[in-house]
């Protein structure tokens, strides 16, 4: 976890868990799993718990940190935190009783402004019902390309106070994009030695689509070798929009 973070939609990083397994083409370059492997290397105690080495990998088995929990109520100034930049919360492995655990933490740390972001979008919303959501939590889904689009449905019935899409790494296009329901949505390119290439016009209809809907777009990147490689800009402008904190958060 993190007191500031290089993830330009956030401000601090929360890892009540870490640990993951591949489920969708978006997971296949993983960066969290590339730094798992080398923060085990350095003896960092979250990360020496080992994946399946065929869907994960050093130091990469999920794994729940009960510790980390009081980590928000040592912030006193507000923060925008994303909750589990090196796992998901929803993961099959996590009790539903740590989910509550955290989901108790951010109702009692108020300030703060969480984003949750899965994958895993079927258990969500079969447990939705077993959870009492904050009212200062945003959760969204990661929906890379069109396979991944039924993932938006089950967010759809989620009662998170913003729902919002991830559309990073964008692996192709989403075609008939619905956004209702949906409060929120990034895109961005992917990076890294074996970066696979984004269509402009992949974004560009996106960009189009929420501004349609009435949407706020906010475009992370464009990807390459090193994620600031290729910048930031689309058609010449920096798209930063996030929804209001202030209609949100109590």
């Amino acid at each position: 976890m993190a007191d500031g973070s290089s993830i330009e939609w956030t401000e601090a990083t929360w890892n009540p868990t870490t640990g993951c397994d591949r489920v969708s083409a978006g997971c296949d370059n993983c960066y969290a799993l590339t730094l798992a492997k080398r923060l085990k290397a350095m003896g960092a105690a979250k990360y020496q718990n080992d994946g399946d080495p065929r869907t994960s990998g050093p130091g990469f088995g999920l794994t729940t940190h009960a510790d980390a929990l009081a980590v928000p109520y040592s912030w006193r100034q507000p923060r925008l935190v994303f909750v589990n930049s090196m796992s998901d919360l929803f993961h099959a492995k996590v009790p539903i009783a740590f989910v509550r655990d955290v989901f108790a933490v951010m109702a009692s740390t108020p300030h703060h402004t969480y984003q949750l972001l899965t994958k895993r979008s079927r258990r969500v919303r079969l447990v939705a019902e077993q959870l009492d959501w904050p009212s200062n939590l945003w959760l969204g889904v990661s929906v890379e390309n069109a396979a991944a689009m039924s993932r938006i449905d089950d967010l759809r019935h989620v009662p998170a106070a913003v729902r919002f899409l991830s559309c990073e790494p964008l692996l192709g296009p989403l075609d008939d994009l619905d956004l209702k329901g949906i409060g929120w949505v990034i895109a961005g390119g992917e990076s890294g030695p074996r970066h696979r290439p984004m269509d402009p016009a992949w974004v560009t209809v996106i960009r189009d689509t929420c501004r349609a809907a009435d949407v706020p777009f906010f475009f992370k990147q464009w990807g390459g070798r090193t994620p600031k490689a290729g910048g930031r800009t689309l058609d010449g402008q920096t798209y930063d929009e996030m929804p209001d904190r202030a209609l949100v958060a109590v």
